[in-house]
């Protein structure tokens, strides 16, 4: 296994890693390459952030289940 940080850097700990490759074997004895690139993206039309984002979005979801069940009279 060989995991990067953000700064390109070599390091030990997985939990640092935004980068890296990572070898296997598989039952049958044949090496399995796993590679992997975590990136920060920034949505550039969201006027707010992307945690807030998601807190509407629960808080929608959450809004719309509650309905469901006083249409369905669940509630």
């Amino acid at each position: 296994m060989a995991y990067f940080d953000a700064d390109g850097n070599r390091t030990e700990d997985p939990a640092r890693a935004v980068r890296g490759e990572i070898v296997e074997r598989d039952t049958e004895g044949q090496r399995r390459r796993t590679w992997f690139v975590l990136e920060e993206v920034e949505i550039k039309w969201l006027p707010v952030s992307e945690g807030a984002f998601l807190l509407w979005v629960l808080f929608a979801l959450v809004l719309l289940w509650v309905l469901v069940g006083f249409l369905l009279g669940w509630i």
